[in-house]
């Protein structure tokens, strides 16, 4: 993502680019992701397994399955570039200051 956050803009048109980006990162994700269940499990397949997903895709939560699904959803692949971006220009909500962490039990 860091190499490449620059060229996303928030908007309904996309750039030519952004299919090249995302072409790219699906390519580097799978194969890694292939690479690291084919040592685990021998006879995976990563068409299989996408394939699962999408059909489960439904039963499936949890920020794990939000990513892998980036995989075949552009506009989800474009959200995670631009809430980067607005990380890394300092544009996302920051929490961690209205956050107190308060005892329940009194200590005597």
């Amino acid at each position: 993502m860091e190499k490449y956050w620059e060229h996303f803009e928030d908007g309904d048109e996309n750039k030519l680019i952004y299919t090249t980006i995302f072409n790219e990162y699906n390519n580097e994700i799978e194969d890694h992701i292939e690479k690291k269940l084919r040592h685990k499990v021998p006879d995976f397949c990563m068409n299989s397994f996408i394939e699962n997903l999408v059909c489960h895709k439904q039963d499936l939560e949890g920020e794990v399955f939000e990513m892998l699904f980036t995989f075949s959803d552009f506009l989800a692949f474009k959200e995670m570039f631009l809430e980067y971006k607005n990380m890394k220009e300092g544009r996302s909500i920051d929490l961690s200051q209205d956050i107190v962490v308060t005892s329940l039990s009194r200590s005597n």
